[in-house]
């Protein structure tokens, strides 16, 4: 099933919280985050919110040791690897950061079914500390999509994977998302393809209140068993129909090269 891309969001998707907010609160730092939250960008504030915890001399290792004890539905992880097992090309697209992510998969043991990771970068300077900026450098250039949040448009990701795609061959999409930042990638998917909204989160509203302008066919889930069962009928769904199709080709192929045959000569005796 090369011919799946299944494209994941992580907060609260994948994981059943957002990481940024976990690594915070485990930390003890919420009363502050609150504080500095009104007066600059998320990303900012997240990289100032490190610099904070590593001037508490909280390292690098204590923010791993809270990462592992992310709340993951126990379906979640048995979905991702079916996925990945029926040969299905799985990326992420997050608004969380590269270092969080990385961490969480590794623990879980599936970093390496996923190709791809786009999300803000997230590395540890010479000085031990975690720094995190943004996907998009919005001060210098600005993506310019009104409906996604400065540091990174979904919506060009999967524009942009497409167009990579596209060269290869026809490919099937499925994407899995929960935020407001997960409506402007479904508005760039296609008739053929799946999103699945997490339901009663922002998505989810935004989609159903604007379901003439998303193409691709909708189907919510709500926890961790719906996620795996939907995921997998529809890779499912797709694989059947895929196949009825190479099917008629293939039977038009025959007939089609019947056709071409010369007649048969008659042989003298």
């Amino acid at each position: 099933m090369a011919g799946i891309v299944v494209f994941f969001d992580f907060d609260k998707t994948i994981i059943d919280v957002d990481s940024d907010n976990w690594v915070v609160d485990e930390l003890g730092a919420t009363d502050l985050f609150n504080q500095l939250l009104p007066t600059m960008p998320w990303n900012s504030l997240m990289d100032r919110m490190m610099n904070e915890l590593h001037t508490q001399v909280i390292t690098i290792q204590d923010i791993e040791e809270v990462l592992k004890r992310v709340p993951i539905h126990p379906r979640i992880v048995p979905a991702i690897k079916s996925a990945y097992a029926l040969g299905c090309d799985l990326r992420v697209i997050s608004d969380a950061n590269v270092f969080f992510i990385e961490t969480i998969l590794k623990h879980v043991g599936i970093r390496d079914c996923f190709s791809e990771i786009n999300t803000n970068p997230g590395y540890v300077n010479e000085e031990g500390r975690l720094r995190i900026l943004p996907y998009v450098d919005f001060q210098t250039s600005p993506h310019g999509c009104n409906l996604c949040p400065p540091n990174m448009c979904k919506g060009m990701i999967v524009e942009r994977i497409q167009a990579i795609l596209a060269k290869e061959g026809k490919k099937r999409m499925i994407y899995l998302g929960d935020g407001i930042g997960d409506f402007c990638p479904s508005l760039k998917l296609m008739e053929t393809d799946f999103v699945m909204p997490r339901k009663d989160f922002p998505a989810w509203n935004l989609i159903n209140e604007n379901r003439t302008l998303v193409k691709a066919a909708v189907h919510e889930w709500t926890d961790g068993e719906e996620f795996e069962h939907i995921l997998l009928q529809l890779i499912n769904t797709i694989t059947v129909e895929e196949n009825q199709l190479l099917s008629v080709e293939y039977c038009k192929f025959q007939t089609m090269s019947k056709e071409a045959l010369p007649l048969a000569l008659p042989v003298p005796y």
